[in-house]
């Protein structure tokens, strides 16, 4: 039995047995290959069947010398979990070596969000006068307005838009399917990009549903995206650290903000558990907080 047999059959349950998307399943592979090396650096002889516990509890351990985040840290953790308990459960092991690690304590992660008004300077940044100003300008409010990853950004298929009943149909984390309601003014903005900026350029016969495309006329990567949100970003002078994922946590907390129950949000965003979606809510707290403090009156009157 070598590592490279057990992390293929690994990747193959992960695929289709728990329908991991293409990231999550890469980053467990990746993080399982580094044990892999380590344990064929460090750890003679010792295969996936063989390793113990001490022996990954000291390959944590010189990883987290090396100044990763907690975070991180974590997932490396629960990769390594996933795959012992995976070889638990395909009897190729009786025992599992990763049921007592643990990982670090991770405070409270706050996502970084846009107000209205940076929004509006990234808007603003754009030269509309081009085709792809035009079309960055539907990436952005798409992200913005309909709360996606940006995986299911480029992924999204002309047939899954409904213009008439103003809806996008996402195939999200999982193959889960949710129904993302568009605003008139992003389903008009899309509109406008399909009929003259998207129908006018030549277009790869395999790509022919997907909505954004790039200048080739195939669908675009996460890296162009990227790029393209750290341009406008730079241009409209907001010094943030920015990512597509920026604008869905602005779009869960501006909804929530404006008195959105947060059901609703975890639907919007695709959420399996209320529990991710419940980030947010310190957000809200945060902001009810600073209300009570500014403006109740036992906060303005004098100490006894």
């Amino acid at each position: 039995m070598t590592w490279d047999e057990k992390i293929k059959d690994f990747e193959i349950f992960l695929r289709f047995e728990r329908n991991f998307s293409e990231n999550t399943l890469d980053a467990y592979v990746r993080d399982i290959k580094k044990l892999k090396e380590y344990a064929e650096e460090q750890l003679e002889g010792i295969g996936p069947d063989t390793i113990s516990y001490d022996n990954l509890q000291e390959y944590i351990f010189k990883l987290s010398k090396l100044k990763f985040s907690e975070r991180s840290q974590a997932r490396w953790i629960s990769s390594i979990k996933a795959f012992f308990k995976y070889l638990l459960e395909d009897e190729v092991r009786t025992d599992n070596p990763s049921s007592l690690l643990e990982g670090p304590k991770l405070g409270l992660y706050l996502p970084d969000t846009l107000s209205l008004s940076d929004i509006n300077k990234i808007i603003d940044a754009i030269d509309d006068s081009t085709e792809i100003g035009q079309r960055n300008h539907s990436i952005i409010e798409v992200l913005y307005g309909c709360g996606l990853r940006v995986s299911e950004l480029i992924d999204v298929k002309i047939s899954n838009i409904n213009f008439k009943e103003n809806y996008i149909k996402v195939v999200g984390k999982g193959n889960k399917v949710r129904f993302v309601p568009l605003a008139d003014y992003t389903a008009q903005l899309l509109q406008r990009y399909i009929v003259e900026v998207r129908a006018k350029n030549k277009i790869n016969k395999k790509f022919e549903d997907i909505l954004f495309l790039n200048s080739r006329g195939t669908s675009m990567s996460r890296v162009i995206i990227f790029i393209i949100i750290k341009e406008l970003t730079d241009k409209a002078g907001i010094s943030k650290k920015i990512s597509p994922h920026t604008f869905r946590h602005s779009f869960a907390t501006h909804l929530l903000q404006n008195g959105a129950d947060l059901r609703f949000i975890q639907e919007m965003l695709g959420h399996s558990s209320i529990t991710t979606t419940g980030i947010y809510t310190h957000l809200k707290t945060e902001e009810l907080r600073d209300v009570i403090l500014n403006y109740h009156p036992r906060n303005k009157a004098k100490t006894v």
